[in-house]
């Protein structure tokens, strides 16, 4: 091809990959345009701890903040620059500390207010942040607010809850205020209290009961409490379920799908409705925006629409980004709490294919995550945990994450390669979801076979995709100490039996472990704009088997990725929009790659690569 019409051709690929406004929808915001602000957080890595299963400094079993401490100089050397808590607040842990008993103190097992405010200053002394989870849609029936609440029907904080009165049968039934399903099970949203002879409202367990965002002292109350830690020198919030905390006005009943049962899934009469967006932009004025603070909302359902810009847009002044749930629940049976089902990668690709070009063509930006506490291990569910490809499939999936646009999050054990548990029988397993599944499932086949005592061992396989419980067995410091030198008492939960080769110091010290591989990682992010900021171009949508893509920004080198998500080797055909991209050259891989881009590319198993390329 004559060198012109090379340049020309070259040309025409970059501009491609430029931003385009949208057409189709007006109600979209001004397209981005590749212009963003410089806003900390935006090229923040964060690192997500588990406070309970992270490192227990004085033996009683439960992780605790003095842990945390200990182990800021190896999170400062993974190249993480935020990290992030769980709750540590006081609570009776019946939904580990998302039940919620005072918002101003530290729970006892993780340690006090002074031990705080110690890592929060090593924390910044070592050049980093600190975040920490806001639950604000529900309390712990323990909060002095709920016990005030119900104590009375006349109590001047009955209305800081959804209180009703019942719905009775033609038969005489008591029956909660409507039909309402629970986000946790089948049961009602509902729970009776038999002192005042009504229903309050709780989405989740019964121990969490909803607060009224409608009335104006419960919101000034969360932005008080919100004030008190960021006045206290936090750096910012994960705020749980936020988009909860609106419910359709007259609580009418949900349409009747499951003719079997009274209640009935209600997620679209309390998720994203009412005033929540309203409550959400006077919560920031009132506290976010008078500091330089980060927030991220967890907000569940949220489609890559106008929805998920409403949120997320510098002009709505709502949160500078939210968890969307979309790639979570590729693998999810609808109306099952654990149920799991098999996942295309065609799927894949396009839930975050339209993530990335929403956010990057009208303003918004991505929240970047494969797992936390409410998911199982990404290697089990989106690699291959097998003993041959744990760990590189474990690099390809970090060299996935890392490479796209958004700010980015790590769990707690996933820069070892953590896998789900494997050998655990059911009774093993305690949170609170996996329990309720459990006890529905059985009770399903009771009423469907009669059995006092139905089969039910099959659970055992959706559970070791899904359950909560595989990411939050405790952290394992050291192959060769008891209990893998989380603690040297006895742990409040069993660890994951692999410890003795999956553990932060054998990953330390083995230059080839998937820790070192993602310390790299980061290592070129942070020094390579386009990976952070640039426009995204899905390449060969239809694969089933590798998922590639470009990145442009400009004034940086532009990038190619390139994964197969396969335990096979795969030769993949470049395709025409990418077989003549300028000097094309090799950065960094999980295998040796050869630095010749021909025109067809050969992927050994769970293999990733990395390019460079000139834009013109």
């Amino acid at each position: 091809m004559p060198v012109a019409q090379r340049l020309k051709h070259l040309r025409s690929i970059a501009i491609s990959l430029l931003p385009m406004a949208d057409t189709g929808n007006s109600t979209l915001f001004t397209p981005n345009g590749g212009g963003v602000d410089s806003k900390w957080w935006r090229e923040a890595v964060v690192y997500q701890i588990y406070p309970r299963s992270f490192c227990d400094s004085n033996g009683d079993g439960v992780g605790d903040i003095n842990g945390i401490i200990s182990k800021v100089p190896y999170l400062k050397d993974l190249g993480v620059n935020v990290l992030w808590l769980c709750p540590i607040y006081v609570s009776p842990q019946h939904d580990m500390g998302y039940d919620i008993a005072d918002y101003r103190a530290i729970n006892p097992e993780y340690g006090t207010m002074e031990d705080w405010q110690t890592l929060r200053d090593v924390v910044h002394k070592a050049g980093m942040k600190l975040i920490m989870d806001l639950v604000v849609n529900h309390t712990s029936i323990d909060h002095q607010w709920f016990v005030e609440s119900r104590s009375s029907r006349d109590s001047p904080k009955r209305d800081w809850y959804y209180w009703k009165p019942p719905r009775y049968a033609e038969n005489g039934e008591r029956l909660p205020p409507n039909n309402w399903r629970s986000f946790f099970g089948t049961g009602s949203a509902w729970e009776w209290d038999e002192d005042t002879q009504e229903y309050y409202l709780r989405i989740f367990t019964r121990e969490q009961p909803d607060l009224n965002w409608e009335n104006p002292e419960v919101r000034a109350a969360v932005h008080e409490i919100v004030n008190f830690w960021l006045e206290n020198g936090i750096d910012g919030f994960r705020v749980d379920a936020i988009n909860y905390i609106g419910k359709k006005e007259g609580f009418p009943d949900a349409e009747v799908v499951d003719s079997s049962t009274y209640c009935q899934p209600a997620m679209h009469l309390y998720l994203n409705v009412g005033n929540v967006h309203k409550y959400l932009r006077e919560l920031n004025l009132a506290t976010f925006a008078r500091y330089d603070a980060m927030t991220v909302g967890e907000t569940p359902y949220v489609p890559a629409t106008q929805m998920a810009l409403d949120y997320v847009h510098p002009s709505r002044n709502e949160f500078d980004m939210i968890f969307q749930w979309e790639h979570m629940d590729i693998d999810r049976i609808p109306n099952s709490l654990l149920g799991w089902r098999p996942w295309s990668l065609s799927d894949l690709k396009q839930i975050f294919n339209r993530w990335q070009t929403l956010m990057y063509e009208h303003g918004g930006w991505n929240s970047l995550y494969m797992e936390n506490h409410d998911q199982g291990r990404s290697v089990s569910r989106f690699g291959s945990d097998r003993s041959e490809f744990r760990n590189v499939s474990a690099k390809m999936l970090a060299m996935f994450l890392s490479t796209l646009s958004g700010t980015l999050y790590i769990f707690q054990g996933q820069e070892l390669g953590m896998a789900n548990v494997k050998g655990w029988d059911l009774e093993e397993y305690n949170d609170v979801v996996t329990l309720t599944y459990i006890r529905e499932e059985k009770e399903k086949r009771i009423r469907q076979t009669g059995e006092n005592n139905p089969d039910i061992s099959d659970l055992l396989a959706d559970i070791q995709k899904k359950g909560r419980d595989n990411g939050r067995t405790p952290m394992p410091w050291n192959g060769d100490a008891p209990n893998a030198g989380f603690t040297t008492g006895t742990p409040w939960m069993a660890l994951n039996p692999d410890f003795p080769f999956c553990n932060a110091a054998a990953a330390v010290e083995n230059e080839t472990s998937p820790f070192h591989f993602w310390k790299e990682l980061l290592r070129i992010r942070s020094q390579w704009k386009t990976l952070v900021y640039g426009a995204f171009r899905l390449l060969s949508p239809d694969d089933e088997r590798v998922f590639a893509y470009l990145r442009v920004h400009p004034g940086s080198k532009a990038a190619m990725v390139v994964l197969n998500f396969s335990p096979q080797s795969v030769e993949w055909q470049i395709p025409k929009e990418a077989s003549d991209l300028a000097n094309c050259r090799p950065v960094y891989g999980n295998y040796e790659f050869p630095a010749e881009l021909g025109a067809h590319v050969t992927l050994q198993p769970w293999e990733c690569r990395l390019y460079e390329y000139d834009a013109l």
